[in-house]
């Protein structure tokens, strides 16, 4: 284990389980021996309100919430959250956006566009087009967990760990599912 902290920023819209997931990554990270700290701001979210959950681990952590301009890793999971984000990404930072448009109440027409600035100006990011996992899992409740697949191949915490929690954390009933999803996830990562 390094002494590096490692900083990863979750976003997202109330509903799509930004909160379970970085549940799920510092549980894992615990079982994992990292120390961890995490922040989480709900909002508005039972509105459809922006969620944002920041996750650091490492030997040592003393504080929850990333600084702007230092975060390893920002998963979204949905594109204007993403670019509302982008301050927090270190110059060497990967972005995995799951290309979910979902309309805020204030505005009339979702802004086209930030998937392609995304893929244009931030080398080895991801892109995930919804479709594509709906393909494989049929049930839109687990694309968060299916990004935790991927992102799983970013950071450095044993997939026994990861499934672990994903078992431990997710709706009874859902372990299959979820880990057919955390599965799926893990292989989109192309690097």
């Amino acid at each position: 284990m390094d002494n590096k902290i490692n900083n990863v920023l979750m976003v997202g819209v109330g509903g799509q389980g930004t909160v379970l997931s970085s549940n799920i990554l510092s549980l894992a990270a615990m079982y994992d021996g990292y120390d961890v700290k995490k922040s989480e701001i709900h909002g508005m979210s039972q509105r459809g309100g922006s969620v944002f959950s920041h996750v650091r681990f490492g030997t040592k952590v003393h504080s929850a919430v990333i600084p702007a301009g230092e975060a390893d890793v920002l998963m979204s999971l949905e594109e204007m959250e993403t670019l509302r984000w982008l301050e927090y990404l270190s110059p060497t930072g990967r972005i995995l956006c799951l290309k979910e448009n979902i309309l805020p109440a204030t505005i009339m027409e979702y802004p086209q566009g930030g998937a392609d600035f995304i893929s244009a100006n931030y080398p080895g990011s991801y892109v995930i087009d919804p479709a594509e996992l709906k393909t494989v899992l049929q049930n839109v409740k687990v694309f968060n967990v299916a990004m935790l697949g991927l992102l799983s191949r970013l950071i450095g915490i044993s997939t026994a760990s990861w499934e672990r929690a994903v078992v431990e954390l997710c709706p009874d009933g859902t372990a299959e599912l979820n880990l057919k999803a955390f599965d799926t996830g893990r292989k989109l990562f192309k690097d």
